[in-house]
């Protein structure tokens, strides 16, 4: 079982707006970085469960049907009373996205450190708001310092949101800090660019460039890049978390869930995993807000996969 641990919120999307609209309608959708990832994981197919703090409200109560509905298993998450976190998103004309975010006393800054996660835990994946606003930040910190530890396979996604940074200096300090217990890394350009370079130490790290396509950088082994596959982009919304999602069930699928396993992955395998995750990620733009594909949308998918677990 692969489990996600961060945030939940619920991202407001607006309509285009139109010469006699002086605010563009706002649209909720069931968001979150690490939420998107749990979803997109449970509609692949494979074990998934979700790690986090969700409301009590009506927005809190949507966000866990959706994952439900999906497949994903619950029994990690608490519950609180405070209000679920909202985001208002800005669409530009290509497409991408940008946020500005209503987390003050919401119920998953309030995130506690759960006891020791259950033995069928293969992997864990960690990222977004969740690192960064206290008190849950150091919370789920300490519980990827401790699963880590425990033997658990880590990708870790920053996809960092400078405006909820109040210091960048100290938040890349502690992000150096956690890549010794990091198997796989997951960056987009615009990540890479606001840390100063793509860093080193995790088994891997996966670049992803947009239109640009992908890149691996392994450890030990040779860069790989495969292109990104042209779709009509409604907004990229969920797109790296969908990648982050593919990335994961297609490593399990190379049998390389462990620490230390990637090492041994070749090239041509790291080229399958990533074309994956670009077909993966291309479904989720040519839909509006984050709504990744089931396995069932990916055209090609049983070669790929049988192809992987062939090696």
């Amino acid at each position: 079982m692969i489990v996600v641990a961060g945030e939940s919120l619920i991202d407001l999307l607006p309509e285009p707006a139109t010469a006699t609209t002086a605010l563009a309608p706002l649209h909720p959708r069931p968001g979150g970085g690490p939420y998107n990832t749990a979803l997109a994981l449970g509609r692949l197919g494979g074990p998934a469960a979700f790690c986090s703090r969700v409301s009590t409200d009506a927005f809190g109560e949507a966000l866990l049907t959706r994952l439900r509905t999906a497949g994903v298993g619950l029994s990690l998450v608490a519950r609180g009373p405070e209000p679920t976190t909202l985001a208002v998103a800005t669409v530009g004309a290509d497409g991408s996205a940008g946020y500005g975010f209503y987390a003050q006393g919401t119920a998953d800054r309030l995130f506690e450190l759960p006891p020791p996660l259950p033995d069928e835990v293969e992997a864990m994946a960690f990222g977004t708001c969740s690192l960064v606003l206290e008190p849950g930040a150091s919370a789920y910190e300490a519980l990827l310092r401790r699963e880590a530890g425990r033997g658990r396979f880590i990708l870790l996604d920053p996809n960092v949101r400078p405006g909820i940074i109040p210091d960048p200096d100290a938040w890349r300090q502690r992000f150096t800090g956690l890549l010794p217990q990091v198997s796989l890394l997951k960056l987009s350009e615009e990540d890479a660019d606001w840390l100063g370079g793509v860093p080193r130490g995790p088994e891997a790290v996966v670049v992803t460039r947009g239109s640009g396509g992908l890149e691996v950088r392994p450890r030990d082994g040779a860069r790989v890049v495969v292109p990104a596959i042209p779709v009509t982009v409604a907004d990229t919304i969920g797109a790296g978390d969908t990648v982050n999602a593919a990335l994961l069930h297609a490593v399990r699928h190379a049998d390389a869930l462990r620490p230390g396993a990637l090492r041994r992955l070749t090239s041509e395998q790291w080229r399958a995993i990533l074309s994956f995750a670009a077909q993966a990620a291309a479904v989720t733009c040519s839909r509006a807000g984050a709504n990744p594909p089931y396995l069932s949308d990916l055209p090609g998918r049983e070669t790929t996969l049988a192809a992987l677990e062939r090696r």
